[in-house]
C-alpha cells in the first residue's frame, strides 16, 4: 500500500562549511513520539544511577560495620592477659584429649572382651608406648596420640580376623560330631558349619587375606582356602562356581565364588570352617560379636 506524503517530514541537514544540503525523509508519528523517546531514555540513566549510588553507600556501610567488630574483637583480646588465653587453650585441649583416651580404654575394653569370647588373646594397653615409655610422664595429648597409633594397629588386626558370615541364611549343620549322612550308624566329625543356599547364591569372605587354594578338594568339592593374618584361614566348599584365583588378595565381603553341590554333598548349600594354626575351630564363635 502506497504511503500518503503526509506520513512523513523532511529533515534538512546544512553542512556550513561544503555549503550543500541533505535532506533525510522520516516518518512524522517518529517525530511526534520523540519527546517520550527522550524522557523514557532520562528516567532509565536516572534509575542506573540511583541504583549505583545505593549499592555504593550500602557497601560502605558493610564495611564501617566490618571494620567496627574487629575493632571491639581486638579491644577483647586486648583485655585478655596472654598468659592466661594461653592456660585456658591448653586446658581445653588437654581435657579433649583425656576424654578421647577414656573413651578408647573403653572402647578397647569391649573389643577385648568380644575376642576373649573367641578364645583369642586380648590386646594390652601395656603395649602403648612400648618399654621406654612405661616409666615417662607423658601428657594427654602425647597419651592420645600412642593410642591413636595403637588403635591403628589394633584395627589392621581385626581386619584379617574372619568374621560374620559368609553367606546370610540359616545354618543347616553344626559343628562337631555328627551321624555320617553316607553311612549310617557311623559318626563323622564335621569340621565347619553349612549355610542353606540356592546354586548360584554368592559367597562372601570373611576377612582380608589372600587366596592360597582354589579347585577340587576331595570331599570339599570346588573349595577355595583364603590365608589371613594371625595364623588364620577359612575354607569354603561345595561350590559351584569360583570366581578368584591363587594368590589374589580380597577384602572382607567380597564375592569369590557361588553355592553348589559339588563334592562329597547331600544337597546345595555352603560349607564354611574357620581354622586357627591349621586345626578347625567353631565358626559360630566368630559369627557375631555377641557369642
Amino acid at each position: 500500500m502506497n504511503l500518503k506524503l503526509t506520513n512523513f517530514s523532511t529533515i534538512i541537514i546544512v553542512n556550513k562549511n561544503q555549503e550543500q544540503t541533505k535532506a533525510i525523509r522520516v516518518k512524522t508519528k517518529h517525530l511526534d513520539r520523540i519527546k517520550h523517546y527522550i524522557t523514557g531514555t532520562a528516567g532509565l540513566i536516572i534509575v542506573l544511577a540511583l541504583s549505583i549510588v545505593y549499592l555504593a553507600t550500602k557497601d560502605n556501610k558493610q564495611e564501617q560495620e566490618k571494620q567496627q567488630l574487629l575493632s571491639q574483637i581486638n579491644l577483647l583480646k586486648s583485655k585478655l592477659p596472654a598468659a592466661e588465653a594461653a592456660a585456658l587453650t591448653s586446658n581445653l585441649s588437654n581435657n579433649t584429649a583425656k576424654n578421647y583416651i577414656e573413651s578408647i580404654q573403653g572402647k578397647l575394653q569391649k573389643i577385648n572382651d568380644y575376642l576373649r569370647k573367641r578364645g583369642l588373646k586380648g590386646f594390652t594397653t601395656n603395649d602403648i608406648g612400648g618399654e621406654k615409655n612405661a616409666d615417662a610422664k607423658l601428657s594427654d595429648n602425647e597419651k592420645y596420640s600412642l593410642y591413636d597409633e595403637y588403635l591403628g594397629r589394633l584395627l589392621n588386626s581385626v581386619a584379617f580376623t574372619p568374621m560374620g558370615y559368609p553367606r546370610l541364611s540359616s545354618i543347616t549343620s553344626a559343628f562337631g560330631y555328627r551321624s555320617d549322612p553316607f553311612e549310617s550308624g557311623s559318626a563323622e566329625l564335621h569340621p565347619g558349619i553349612d549355610f542353606r543356599g540356592a546354586k548360584g547364591d554368592p559367597v562372601h569372605v570373611t576377612a582380608d587375606g589372600r587366596v592360597v587354594f582354589t579347585g577340587w578338594k576331595g570331599g570339599y568339592g570346588n573349595c577355595i582356602v583364603v590365608e589371613h593374618k594371625n595364623d588364620f584361614q577359612t575354607l569354603y566348599g561345595h561350590l559351584s562356581h569360583i570366581d578368584v584365583r591363587d594368590g589374589q588378595d580380597v577384602k572382607t565381603g567380597d564375592v569369590i565364588g557361588k553355592v553348589g553341590s559339588t563334592g562329597r554333598s547331600t544337597g546345595t548349600h555352603l560349607h564354611y570352617e574357620v581354622r586357627k594354626n591349621g586345626r578347625p575351630v567353631n565358626p559360630v564363635k566368630f559369627l557375631t560379636l555377641n557369642n
